[in-house]
């Protein structure tokens, strides 16, 4: 990145008498710098009525974007662009060892967060406040319907945030003060058995193509044992199907815990050998070709896909989630702890594992209940 020219002019008062002349030092007008960068032209406040203040600003500045083209870690109170803040806190979510599909949302919200502050002409971060806050969430109804989604995106936006405020490079935090976003999508529901199978039966209805036809039935199948989500199925590599030998079974890893253990669901043998069949064509990937789209896509359009089949089996509000539902559901109907089903899905927090199947761990709990009351001993008979 090359360090652009920057420039200080003048904006002055309405009764200044140097009103013509915008590089005018001696008056006590606010002094501001200019620059070009990719075709924008970008403006900054020096905060200073002196030239010699706004020197000193253009001083500070030309530092800051040498800094940046030497990657060198931002000083404090530095005037740190978007585009750098965003680099550094990915590069910091990196080295927490987080999924890649998690980083490719977080890098999929910033980039268009840095699109916008372009537009905006918003080139330092500190120069972002809760309006241009605002105004970038007004446009999120058309890019995520699903107001669960708004939700997460806020999330990961506050969490930059907060990176850049630790990090010194903002001295207050605008979205600490986004109001929250309501959920108001009602919850899916597990699938139960009948609507199991008739998905599955309605899958060569849909996709005559037969290799079509054998891929989306071993998507649907690998959803409902694993809990895995549309979006990391769609991209699933094969190196984390694997045989474990010990065990004779195959496992499909599904998450990392905290701890770099990757946490992996067995699945059962016939689903393995559907896996390997419909995985020949490709030797990175089970679903997903990689010729030049991107995750985001691939995951969209098997949601659609799917979509159909709901529709074909009768189930015109089927939703892909429902197959995540449905696994975490006969986990805990069979007696899994609510602490391993939160592993399992890979939630953050077991917080949101309750949220979502509150119901069905009263199930379980009643289950429990009936074992334990049927170790009782059966109460003697009173003598009349």
């Amino acid at each position: 990145m090359q360090v652009p020219v920057i420039t200080i002019f003048v904006r002055h008062s309405a009764d200044c008498p140097h009103r013509g002349d915008e590089f005018y030092k001696r008056c006590s007008c606010r002094k501001h710098l200019r620059w070009s960068r990719d075709g924008k032209q970008y403006r900054k406040a020096t905060k200073s009525r002196s030239w010699a203040g706004a020197e000193r600003a253009k001083k500070e500045l030309e530092l800051s974007f040498e800094n940046a083209a030497l990657g060198k870690p931002a000083e404090p109170n530095e005037a740190v662009s978007v585009e750098r803040a965003i680099q550094l806190f990915l590069k910091d979510k990196e080295g927490q060892n987080m999924e890649p599909v998690t980083l490719r949302k977080y890098k999929r919200e910033l980039d268009r967060f840095q699109r916008f502050c372009d537009r905006q002409g918003r080139y330092f971060l500190q120069e972002v406040g809760l309006p241009d806050l605002t105004e970038f969430r007004s446009t999120w109804d058309e890019e995520y319907p699903s107001s669960t989604t708004r939700q997460k995106v806020q999330e990961r936006i506050k969490a930059f945030f907060r990176y850049a405020l630790n990090a010194g490079f903002i001295s207050r935090n605008p979205a600490a003060a986004m109001s929250s976003i309501k959920v108001d999508t009602p919850p899916t529901l597990p699938l139960d058995r009948h609507q199991y199978k008739a998905l599955l039966a309605a899958v060569p209805e849909v996709f005559t193509d037969p290799a079509k036809a054998a891929k989306t039935r071993a998507l649907i199948q690998l959803m409902r044992h694993t809990g895995l989500a549309i979006g990391d199925v769609a991209t699933l590599e094969r190196k984390k199907i694997k045989f474990d030998p010990h065990r004779q079974m195959t496992r499909v890893v599904t998450s990392r815990a905290k701890t770099g253990v990757d946490v992996s669901v067995p699945i059962p043998p016939d689903l393995a050998e559907e896996l390997t069949a419909v995985a020949n064509g490709n030797p990175q990937y089970v679903f997903w070709n990689n010729t030049g789209g991107r995750p985001d896509t691939a995951a969209k359009n098997w949601g659609m896909d799917l979509k159909a089949v709901f529709v074909a089996a009768g189930m015109p509000d089927g939703h892909p989630h429902q197959l995540r539902d449905t696994a975490a559901v006969e986990w805990l109907r069979k007696g899994v702890p609510l602490e391993e089903v939160s592993k399992l899905l890979g939630h953050a927090s077991i917080k949101t594992t309750e949220k979502h199947y509150a119901p069905w761990v009263k199930s379980r709990q009643d289950r429990l209940d009936q074992l334990v009351m049927g170790t009782w001993d059966a109460p003697s008979a009173k003598p009349r």
